[in-house]
Formats: structure tokens, sequence, C-alpha cells
């Protein structure tokens, strides 16, 4: 049965989404910006690929 609560790895991707477009108006300079944001976008498509995984693994 699937549930309506969200995991907590779905969470903490869109903690590192969130963090990834703001790290794109912090005032730093563009390439630390765009560091910054490769990076979290980088941890939410790990985060987002583990749950995925679990839920193949619980089917």
């Amino acid at each position: 049965m699937h549930t309506l609560n969200p995991s907590s790895r779905s969470i903490r991707a869109l903690a590192h989404r969130a963090m990834a477009f703001a790290a794109l108006r912090a005032n730093s300079s563009l390439s630390t910006r765009l560091a910054r944001y490769n990076h979290h976008m980088h941890l939410a498509r790990l985060a987002a690929a583990e749950q995925v995984a679990e839920e193949v693994r619980h089917v």
C-alpha cells in the first residue's frame, strides 16, 4: 500500500533543490554560485534515485 507521507529521501531531495536555487540567487561570484548549484542538484538527483530504488525493492 502506498502512503501519502513523503519519505525522508524525497524531503532531502526537495531540500537540496531549494538550496540549489538559493545558491543561484546568492551574493557570490558566478563560478561559486554555479558550483553550489551543481553540488546541490547532484545531491538531489542522488536522493531521488535512492528513493526510486527503495520503491522498486519494496514492490
